[in-house]
């Protein structure tokens, strides 16, 4: 093959057939999920809120797990996902840096999420589940669960953040489509949605909020559990095709990247892209891997590493990661993906341990670098792809300025066609930067000073 062909793809035939877990290659474990006494949790103590067999996968320190047949082919309809060269964008900034994206708006919802969406799916079916509940912030993760659920065949109900839901009338549209019935979060269905309209009738909601509406209906059926499309071990176990399929893209053109970049939310994308490569890292290869979040909801770059509840209502464990506090509430910023109050443990640690950085951007700044993309590249980025898009520029700058090539990949996560509001926004000059006040974010880890220690 040229070596700089403009796409690299990869035949049905060379998918990865098995998902890759880091853990088996940490140098030290993570600390163990605890529940709200403090003591570690059990299996079984996860199995009202997931089925025992992705519990299993949560729990897993084996370094490969086979990849289910009827997931593969579901897989299939949008797999293996092409890696992009950038040239366009390479002229415009007039680098020396060699700019990859992993293309993952190319599934049927338009991102990353169907790649843990099929397999959540398809585990619970195989469970006897028959109903699924979620939370969603943008909505990519709502659309995502709502098409499995559908191809898999069970029933899907989603709770929207309440910004997204006003903000996003399509993605709403887009459940509903694949038969998902989807409500804004907080809603009067649950105890804690009757209880935070109560306290805060106009309060935009959060995906903390979202999380504990969703657990709360699921735990109360037996034929029902929770799906959550971030975060959590075993998704970021399904995520690591994304990197798997990069690696051997890579390898038939002859090359490797310096720097891998992936935005940062709840962790899941990133994690997708960067453990395989990470996996070289700690065998020794050199290279850099940077996670890129928004400065309005700072998890990785400012959150303390902390135990904390995934939600509002302290219904998941308490989890060691970064946080932000679970009742943070963020400001409505319009990557609604990246409005988490936590970070995935698993990226956490992979943070505390060195073998990533991570940085935290305004949102012009990446609304400009979207631009930049849509007018070199011709496709338009989803708001949380473009904080990737963004860093991506920083070091294809820097790599001009030291007269040094480079190769960078990046996580192009999803398309934006369903988030242009947010760009006719920023075109109006209606987007402005909201670094994080320190008052309210120490008023927000004041809720977190009596968890227990790491």
């Amino acid at each position: 093959m040229s070596q700089d062909p403009t796409k690299i793809i990869l035949t049905e035939d060379e998918m990865p057939r098995q998902w890759y877990n880091i853990q088996a290659d940490l140098s030290k474990p993570m600390p163990m999920p605890l529940g709200l006494d403090g003591q570690p949790i059990k299996p079984d103590d996860l199995a009202k809120v997931f089925p025992m067999n992705i519990i299993e996968q949560e729990m897993s320190t084996e370094r490969w797990i086979d990849i289910p047949e009827p997931v593969l082919e579901i897989l299939k309809l949008w797999r293996p996902s092409p890696l992009y060269r950038a040239k366009r964008l390479e002229q415009a900034l007039g680098t020396p840096a060699k700019i990859y994206y992993k293309h993952e708006g190319v599934s049927p919802a338009g991102s990353h999420k169907p790649n843990t969406a099929v397999a959540q799916a398809y585990y619970n079916k195989e469970f006897g589940i028959k109903y699924l509940t979620t939370e969603t912030g943008a909505g990519q993760w709502g659309s995502a669960l709502a098409m499995s659920c559908k191809l898999i065949g069970i029933e899907c109900k989603v709770f929207m953040v309440r910004i997204s839901f006003d903000h996003k009338p399509f993605r709403k549209t887009m459940m509903k489509t694949w038969g998902a019935d989807c409500m804004a979060s907080p809603s009067n269905l649950t105890e804690i949605g009757r209880k935070i309209l109560a306290e805060q009738p106009d309060t935009p909601g959060s995906l903390g909020i979202a999380i504990s509406e969703a657990i709360e209906q699921a735990v109360e059926r037996e034929d029902t559990r929770y799906a959550l499309g971030s975060v959590l071990n075993h998704v970021m176990l399904h995520q690591s095709i994304i990197g798997l399929e990069a690696k051997k893209q890579f390898e038939k053109i002859g090359t490797y990247p310096d720097v891998v970049i992936g935005c940062a939310g709840g962790g899941s994308n990133f994690a997708g892209i960067s453990f395989p490569f990470l996996y070289d890292k700690i065998h020794g290869k050199e290279l850099r891997v940077v996670a890129t979040e928004p400065e309005a909801c700072p998890t990785l770059t400012r959150g303390p590493y902390v135990y904390d509840t995934g939600d509002v209502a302290k219904m998941t464990p308490l989890l060691a990661m970064h946080s932000l506090g679970h009742g943070f509430i963020p400001p409505a910023i319009h990557a609604g993906g990246l409005r988490y109050h936590g970070m995935a443990p698993l990226v956490s640690h992979v943070l505390e341990e060195g073998l990533i950085e991570a940085t935290a951007l305004g949102q012009t700044e990446c609304y400009e670098a979207a631009l930049l993309f849509a007018h070199t590249e011709g496709f338009i980025p989803a708001p949380e792809t473009s904080h990737a898009i963004a860093q991506t520029i920083r070091e294809a700058k820097q790599a001009k300025e030291e007269g040094k090539e480079k190769v960078i990949l990046m996580n192009w996560s999803g398309h934006g066609l369903m988030d242009l509001q947010g760009y006719d926004a920023y075109m109006s000059g209606k987007i402005e930067d909201y670094p994080l006040p320190e008052e309210l974010l120490q008023q927000s880890l004041a809720a977190v000073k009596d968890h227990p220690k790491i």
